[in-house]
């Protein structure tokens, strides 16, 4: 007991002198930021020429039509280029940090979550779906595309299915690429931070044909050694390295002023070791739990994720003056290669030396053809869609030991022949009508029809054998849906803007991939749908804007996710939810360069009615949802000159399901600062950055099975710089 004690008092004596640390770290960074922003104030080092125009005039297309932020009637986030590299954005987790209510972790994928509603494992749906340039990324391992070619990010908040398909039930990310110009430009960029992180990046466009034809390159790659050591002889000690390769190409052609097609063709490529965090038994409380016992890790087994994507996409638009003519054409070939650590440790006996694997292959295709008019009093789109998906899984389980006469044997699970399909075909409009000058009422909806089905043998048999499958699942499902959407607006003078909407969100139901015996019920799970009610009012103008919005949104059907036995995950369907909460984000100028911004997000998630089996859990709160969430930043803007920004990012306290014992466990929140510095002019932006400068620590993700619980954290602190050639 006196030496448990001990441990402990030594153990909060160096917690105590690293947050002392931390703490002069944050003071050193915003004194010197400020100080220079002074300094730069005093003698006049930076430029006046930064045109400021009214916060209020951003244009966006999130309802695939050109529209003045400040007059949608729904909860939207923009963000541009430039605050996409001064808070170093790197990918679509780091957009989700800036959003209220959303929120992401990377235990398997990328699992996104919103306002309560949470990745659909078993079809690898995220209730946020992203668009770049009209391409779908939906599927939790096809979650980060790239930003290296980014004119600004439309977050668009609510069920938005009306416009944007089947998936979209939470939210879309509208990633809009650069316009290319006839005279040539781009960048180079480098970066280099500590855990060895290297990026470099290119991008490029100009005319080959001035007016006519117009092409874009772009291109990243990322490598970083991570911050856990594996402890295992003959294991890469670089447990959570990773590295990505992204590159696109893009042919834009103008035949006629009204005529235009842009051809892309994308080739992204992404591994990731390990996981940000380290497995432990379920007997430990996860809140005894910190990121140092993450530092050292020992498994005897490698343990990556290998993702590759191959997309081609061609959009051509035809503008007849009252009408707009619109197609998008696009094709996408995605495949995850994982190879796991079976219980991600070493030296345990049961499991060592034992994997677990997928292998998944997507093919998908899809068409849009839509009309529009956006020049009348009333604003109107209509189209039709249709997609077809291909995904065959396999081999596709795990290894685990048997016993058989004192003799160690290596067998495995698998459906190692699992093919799933999908069709849908989907027919949507929407019309903006005005009454007067300042009402205006927006009607839309959409009729969808999905089809899946699905071919799936499971086997279980010693290494190097072959049998029989000992299970054949074959199954068909058909769901049609219709998604309404109406909302209501009212403008007060050009500054304010007054809203209520109600919608329908929907998300596909499936097959559970592991299914060992039973017939659909037991292996099959119903679509999740909501209803969102939202009433928000948007302020604009010179100096500042400010958005706010309250929703309630009612669940049935929510998909969870549960281990059942120690190998065994399954998609089971809760009956009820509901979440309801505020948002508030907005943005002043101090002065002519001094921007603070911010935004706070507070929800309550609960489960109405869901019985797991084992126990219900009517009352509790939706896991994956943080209690709220929130961002706070000072910055000093300009063109040319120096620059620099303080940020701090909230997230409160969030639960998870612990399918080993059956119960709901609560993790804490913290508050997690950074800071970035530079001078850029004309042709040059050169930087430091750190993250994290206090280097906090919280769980951000949790998955347990019985005798195995996977705890994701946050990233320690973080530093760099980084060069960027401006041509």
């Amino acid at each position: 007991m006196k030496k448990l004690q001990q441990k402990k008092y030594f153990k909060d004596k160096k917690e105590r002198n690293k947050k002392k640390i931390s703490k002069k770290i944050l003071t050193l960074a915003m004194t010197t930021l400020f100080s220079n922003l002074a300094l730069a104030d005093d003698f006049s080092f930076f430029e006046e020429n930064k045109n400021y125009e009214s916060l209020g005039e951003t244009i966006v297309t999130v309802n695939k039509i050109e529209e003045n932020l400040k007059n949608i009637p729904q909860s939207i986030t923009v963000i541009d280029s430039e605050v996409i590299k001064e808070k170093e954005i790197k990918d679509v987790p780091d957009i989700i940090k800036e959003i209220p209510n959303m929120n992401s972790s990377k235990i398997r994928g990328t699992l996104a979550s919103f306002r309560g509603l949470n990745s659909s494992m078993f079809t690898s749906n995220n209730p946020i779906v992203i668009y770049i340039d009209g391409v779908p990324y939906y599927d939790r391992y096809d979650f980060e595309p790239s930003l290296n070619n980014v004119k600004q990010v439309e977050v668009l908040r609510g069920p938005q299915g009306t416009l944007y398909g089947k998936d979209a039930i939470g939210a879309v990310i509208n990633i809009i690429t650069k316009e290319p110009e006839n005279e040539w430009n781009g960048n180079i960029d480098v970066e280099y931070g500590n855990n060895n992180y290297m990026e470099t990046a290119l991008n490029a466009s100009g005319a080959l044909i001035k007016d006519k034809l117009f092409l874009g390159i772009n291109g990243s790659f990322t490598s970083d050694d991570g911050w856990i050591t594996n402890n295992y002889p003959g294991m890469d000690e670089n447990a959570d390295k990773s590295e990505n390769r992204k590159a696109s190409t893009f042919l834009l052609f103008k035949p006629r002023d009204n005529f235009e097609g842009k051809l892309t063709i994308t080739n992204n490529y992404g591994e990731k070791n390990f996981m940000n965090g380290f497995a432990t038994d379920n007997s430990v409380s996860v809140n005894d739990i910190s990121r140092d016992d993450a530092e050292n890790v020992s498994f005897d087994m490698p343990s990556y994720e290998k993702a590759r994507t191959k997309s081609e996409s061609l959009n051509l638009v035809y503008d007849m003056k009252n009408i707009k003519i619109e197609t998008a054409t696009t094709h996408k070939k995605f495949n995850v290669d994982g190879d796991y650590d079976s219980d991600f440790r070493a030296n345990r006996g049961y499991y060592d030396g034992l994997s677990l694997f997928d292998n998944t292959n997507i093919d998908t295709w899809t068409q849009e053809i839509k009309f529009s008019d956006e020049n009348q009093k009333i604003k109107w789109i209509a189209g039709i869609y249709g997609d077809k998906e291909e995904r065959k899984q396999g081999p596709f389980g795990q290894e685990f030991p048997k016993y058989v006469n004192s003799t160690y044997l290596g067998n495995f699970i698998m459906n190692e022949e699992s093919v799933t399909k999908s069709y849908t075909q989907a027919v949507f409009g929407q019309a903006m009508i005005p009454f007067g000058d300042v009402f205006e009422l927006t009607l839309g909806g959409r009729y969808q029809k999905i089809d899946k089905e699905i071919n799936l043998d499971m086997y279980f048999h010693t290494i190097g054998t072959t049998t029989n499958p000992i299970f054949a699942y074959n199954d068909k499902k058909t769901w049609n849906a219709f998604l309404p959407k109406a909302a209501f607006s009212y403008k007060y003078g050009e500054n304010l803007t007054v809203y209520t909407s109600v919608s329908k969100g929907y998300m596909p139901g499936g097959f559970n991939y592991l299914a060992s015996s039973g017939a659909s019920e037991e292996n099959s799970f119903d679509p999740q749908t909501s209803i969102n009610y939202e009433i928000g009012t948007k302020y604009s103008g010179d100096k500042y804007v400010i958005n706010a919005s309250v929703f309630r949104m009612d669940i049935e059907d929510i998909h969870v996710y549960k281990s059942i036995n120690t190998s065994s995950f399954v998609t089971d369907n809760a009956e009820k939810a509901h979440s309801q909460g505020i948002e508030i984000e907005g943005k002043y100028y101090l002065a002519n360069h001094i921007e603070l911004s911010g935004a706070i997000g507070l929800i309550d998630a609960k489960y109405d009615s869901y019985d797991a089996g084992t126990k219900k859990f009517d009352g509790e709160k939706i896991q994956n949802t943080p209690e709220y969430n929130g961002n706070l930043g000072v910055a000093y803007v300009t063109n040319r000159g120096i620059y620099g920004r303080v940020d701090a990012e909230i997230v409160g306290k969030t639960n998870y399901y612990d399918s080993a014992n059956y119960k709901m466990v609560e993790v804490d929140g913290a508050i997690i600062s950074n800071a970035k510095l530079g001078y850029k002019n004309k042709s040059w932006d050169i930087y430091g950055y750190i993250k994290n400068i206090t280097d906090e620590s919280y769980i951000c993700g949790y998955l347990s099975r019985p005798g195995t619980a996977m705890i994701e954290f946050n990233n320690p602190r973080t530093f760099g710089i980084g060069v960027k050639c401006i041509f």
